[in-house]
């Protein structure tokens, strides 16, 4: 009886998946133009700070920080650069 109960409950429920019309499927949401931007300025944000912790705990070398910081916040920059140019097409 269980038995009959579980293979009527699987064999409904592949038919169920298989015979769902396209036009019940709801629409994905719009994906941004800048949701990739975002997510790598909080990756670059996340890197200062790790670079600058690490720098406060004696694992660079002032010269060191230094040259990597600047590297980070340029990349940063770009970021904002292109993050703007894409707002300013949409608005």
């Amino acid at each position: 009886m269980v038995l009959t109960v579980a293979v009527l409950v699987a064999i409904g429920a592949m038919l169920f998946t298989l015979f769902i019309r396209p036009q019940d499927i709801p629409d994905a949401p719009p994906v941004s133009p800048t949701a990739h931007l975002e997510e790598r300025k909080a990756q670059i944000y996340e890197n200062l700070r790790d670079l600058n912790f690490e720098f406060k705990s004696g694992k660079f070398t002032q010269t060191d920080y230094e040259g990597m910081r600047s590297g980070i916040e340029a990349e940063a920059a770009r970021i904002l650069a292109e993050i703007e140019k894409l707002e300013a097409v949409d608005a």
